[in-house]
């Protein structure tokens, strides 16, 4: 069966010479895995459109076992990705994220919009890396069933007015008081804090749209990235590679 779809190369894995497997993620399809036979040759039809991280309209050819790319069209290819060394070890970091965490069509459609336009603001430097980096986190575990509960202290019921903590392994918040008698010390500041709700909340026009200070941002990173693990249960290995050239510990 032949089918037509647009898509976003999240891997890609060379075998022998010329060949590679492909990622893609779909907005209809989910997540697919297909072969893209002599896409590295240079003047190979689908060489232009089978780059990693390129977005592109594929017809592919669907068996039982396997699919195989018989065309492919680029739509965009992200440049500004590869203007940094931080920006492309960010982007592998969220396509090997995106890759494990991708979720069955229809939710598909609005979990590539989210890849998509975070590509997009790497490339462009529109927000600190570390901004984009929990947004995507954050969105991406709320898009797939994992919203932590974000609404007030599970404890007392507290909204606001201090440090918060988010329980990495059950989603709840607490407040300092609740946390300190739960042997636990809050890693959210105010500020990080209404970036949380906001990335879980907003709509998708707004996502992007907020600002944090430094100390703040960093509790807001740590604390994504710890919610994240936790429910991924693996530490992937693009995630170290990041951390490095961002001389993160």
């Amino acid at each position: 069966m032949q089918i037509t779809t647009m898509g976003l190369v999240l891997r890609t894995v060379r075998v022998g010479e010329a060949d590679q497997i492909l990622t893609i993620l779909s907005p209809d399809k989910g997540l697919i895995s297909a072969s893209a036979r002599g896409s590295l040759r240079l003047k190979n039809k689908l060489f232009s459109g089978c780059g990693l991280f390129c977005y592109s309209e594929f017809t592919l050819t669907t068996g039982r076992k396997s699919s195989f790319v018989d065309a492919a069209t680029v739509v965009r290819v992200f440049h500004g990705l590869s203007k940094t060394v931080e920006g492309m070890a960010l982007a592998a970091y969220l396509a090997e994220m995106a890759a494990a965490l991708a979720p069955e069509p229809p939710e598909s459609a609005d979990f590539l919009r989210l890849m998509l336009n975070t590509f997009y603001m790497i490339g462009e430097q529109k927000r600190p890396l570390l901004q984009l980096k929990a947004i995507c986190e954050l969105r991406a575990m709320t898009q797939t069933g994992y919203m932590p509960d974000v609404v007030a202290c599970d404890g007392c019921g507290r909204y606001d007015g201090c440090d918060f903590y988010l329980d990495p392994a059950e989603g709840r918040l607490l407040c300092a008081d609740c946390a300190a008698k739960a042997m636990r010390a809050p890693n959210l500041d105010p500020g990080a804090l209404y970036a949380l709700r906001h990335i879980c909340l907003a709509e998708d026009d707004k996502l992007f749209n907020f600002t944090l200070s430094e100390p703040s941002l960093k509790r807001l990173g740590r604390a994504s990235e710890q919610y994240l693990l936790a429910h991924l249960e693996y530490c992937p290995k693009s995630l170290e590679f990041l951390k490095s050239v961002l001389n993160q510990e």
